[in-house]
């Protein structure tokens, strides 16, 4: 049986926290950053939580 292998733009992506969660970088922060605010580039910034029902679906990509 060939071993699972993990998606390589989700491990980019995503980040698993001490307790298991889930947790995602800010989108829109790349480029063209001379265009915009001070004050949306921080809002930018914060990530957040994968949400729960999509959690089992993502774990499976990452292999855990």
């Amino acid at each position: 049986m060939p071993k699972m292998k993990t998606h390589s733009g989700t491990k980019k992506r995503i980040k698993v926290t001490g307790s298991g969660k889930l947790r995602h970088d800010g989108s829109g922060k790349r480029h063209n950053l001379e265009k915009k605010t001070s004050k949306m580039t921080r809002r930018m910034g914060k990530g957040g939580e994968i949400a729960a029902p999509d959690a089992p679906r993502i774990k499976r990509l990452l292999g855990i």
